[in-house]
């Protein structure tokens, strides 16, 4: 595993700009409004020629365990307890607080080693600043200031010094890990079904919906092998995202996707499947990722085969594009079902990785042309002669012949369907391509 740093802080110091610096590019959601971040999030970085998985959390604050600001405090301590060096962030142009001072004092009895950082030094009197921080006893701090790249040399240096030893990278980068977002609307319950799966409250959870405003990464292992799970924020309607912080949220969830594999939509099984739903659903396949879906507070059903039957008549009739779509029944609260969650995600993936020959592929498509023979397309006959699979990931099709890019949609979604039976594929998004000349995935 690679070696953890956690950023700490008061809120508004700068830890999720320093992230975004340190990460090489913006991955956190930075405003001004103090206490954006609230949960722990996790990228693979590299600091001082070392690789590292850099984790960016919750402000420290002084606030009840039962409130959200007392259950972000309780994330970010789990983080320092995990973590391989820790990078204590005070905004140095405020000064020394009461609040640095305390948490300077826990983060002593803490295992793993801290290293100061003076943040916002930047301009005349920065330096100055940043030596009030001696008072914290945790010994010399590396002034910098995150936002505009001051000092971020000596603190990469500083950090590959104070990190463990480098473990062998051939044992490291044995395996790539499956990139899994979990989507769905605000209060579904991502969040929670993360934390069960990896048997720990790492996301902060609670009855107030949108509690996750930002894409959080969280590298794990199941019983086949590493995964790279992203909670993502819920995608509320377009007319309901009215504060900037909101339009941020979103645009992360895209993102999210965007790298992911395969999409985990979790729905609330008390209020089915609505077009908010069907929207992520959509934008998923349109990204080419296969999607399962977490039917979530099961337990919670009286009429469970009403409720079963209500989510098959909407997916039939309105996401036919990822037919035969897994549906794993579940309760994230409890636990009940989550174990049967993993397999069929790792079912779904070898699916959407996988090749089929050509011997094999034209032997399916000579068959289902056979059987339905192409319509006229403005009274002249198609004429298809072979096909190919230029690549997985999705599954892609590409079809050869005469007019075969006039082939009428339909007949496309025939021989979509057709493939999809043949080579059970449920659930997959899958392209189809068709070129009239010659075949454009031939080199010269």
């Amino acid at each position: 595993m690679l070696p953890r740093i956690a950023i700490i802080g008061r809120p508004n110091v700068g830890k999720s700009t320093l992230f975004n610096r340190l990460a090489g590019r913006k991955l956190a959601i930075v405003n001004d409004t103090p206490g954006v971040t609230r949960d722990r999030k996790e990228v693979q970085a590299r600091l001082g020629g070392r690789d590292v998985l850099l984790l960016d959390t919750a402000g420290l604050e002084e606030a009840p365990p039962d409130t959200v600001a007392g259950r972000m405090r309780a994330s970010s301590e789990v983080a320092v307890r995990q973590a391989d060096l820790v990078l204590f962030v005070i905004d140095a142009k405020a000064g020394v607080t009461p609040s640095d001072r305390a948490f300077a004092a826990w983060l002593r009895r803490q295992p793993a080693p801290v290293l100061l950082v003076a943040n916002k030094t930047e301009g005349r009197g920065g330096g100055m600043a940043a030596m009030e921080a001696y008072e914290l006893g945790l010994g010399d701090p590396v002034a910098i200031s995150a936002e505009h790249g001051e000092g971020i040399a000596d603190l990469h240096t500083t950090t590959a010094e104070m990190l463990p030893e480098e473990e062998d990278p051939e044992v490291r980068d044995r395996d790539r890990p499956l990139r899994l977002a979990i989507v769905g609307r605000p209060n579904a319950g991502k969040s929670t079904l993360l934390n069960a799966l990896l048997g720990e409250e790492r996301m902060i959870t609670g009855p107030e919906p949108g509690l996750t405003r930002d894409a959080v990464a969280v590298q794990w292992e199941d019983a086949e092998g590493k995964v790279r799970l992203v909670d993502t924020a819920g995608m509320r309607k377009k007319a309901r995202i009215s504060e900037d912080l909101e339009q941020m949220s979103v645009a992360s969830t895209i993102a999210a996707l965007k790298e992911a594999e395969i999409a985990v939509l979790v729905l609330d099984a008390l209020l089915g499947m609505d077009e908010q739903d069907l929207r992520i659903a959509r934008l998923a396949e349109r990204e080419g990722r296969a999607v399962v879906i977490a039917y979530n507070k099961w337990d919670a059903v009286e009429d469970r085969a009403a409720a079963r039957q209500a989510l098959e008549d909407t997916l039939q009739t309105s996401l036919a594009q990822l037919k035969g779509i897994t549906v794993v029944a579940i309760s994230a609260m409890t636990g009940k079902g989550v174990d049967r969650l993993m397999p069929a995600v790792r079912q779904v993936m070898e699916r959407w990785n996988r090749r089929i020959p050509t011997g094999e592929l034209n032997r399916w498509f000579e068959g289902a042309v056979a059987k339905h023979s192409p319509p006229l397309a403005n009274g002249r006959r198609i004429k298809l002669r072979y096909a190919t699979m230029p690549k997985a990931r999705p599954p892609t099709i590409a079809i050869f012949g005469p007019r075969a890019e006039d082939l009428p949609e339909d007949y496309r979604r025939y021989l979509v369907n057709s493939f999809r039976e043949t080579f059970d594929m449920p659930g997959v998004p899958i392209r189809l391509h068709c070129r009239g000349g010659k075949n454009p995935f031939v080199e010269e």
